[in-house]
């Protein structure tokens, strides 16, 4: 199996995540695990911005909650957590945009301490890879918003390789 990218590219810079949502500390999260998905894949080798064929440029433009589920006492027993991004692919020898796209998300849900459920299962590769992005108000806000970065992250990457 191969990518459907162009094989003229061999080479890949990921900037650094711009934040203009109201949390913080989500962009360094973010672009380490979108490097990481490029590294761990090895069909673009990430190089400095200057010897890259491709530079992959993003902000983080949202971060919001809503309550899922509640309890008869109408407190929220499960939350869903969304983080929307921008991001863009850039042709550094001929200027072009490969793709651009403004409403890029990474989104999981998790359970409050209210809900007496646990939101422990298996989360993927932001279990194992992602520390909690920075202190949010609960543990299990701090682990979701890791993964919804991690989702997103490869939201980026799956355009990026397989640009159909």
């Amino acid at each position: 199996m191969r990518s459907s990218l162009d094989p003229k590219y061999q080479t890949i810079h990921v900037a650094p995540f711009e934040n203009r949502s109201r949390e913080y500390d989500m962009q360094a999260p973010l672009t380490n695990a979108l490097s990481r998905k490029f590294l761990y894949d090895s069909r673009l080798t990430l190089v400095s911005r200057d010897e890259a064929d491709l530079l992959v440029e993003g902000v983080i433009l949202d971060y919001a909650m809503r309550g899922l589920s509640y309890d008869e006492d109408d407190n929220v027993t499960q939350f869903i957590l969304v983080i929307v991004a921008g991001a863009r692919v850039t042709d550094q020898q001929t200027g072009e945009i490969l793709w651009e796209d403004d409403q890029l998300s990474g989104e999981t849900s998790y359970y409050t301490l209210a809900s007496g459920q646990s939101s422990d299962r298996l989360r993927g590769n932001a279990e194992v890879f992602l520390p909690s992005v920075r202190s949010f108000t609960s543990e299990e806000e701090n682990r979701a918003a890791s993964e919804a970065l991690e989702v997103l992250a490869s939201h980026v990457f799956y355009r990026t390789m397989e640009p159909w």
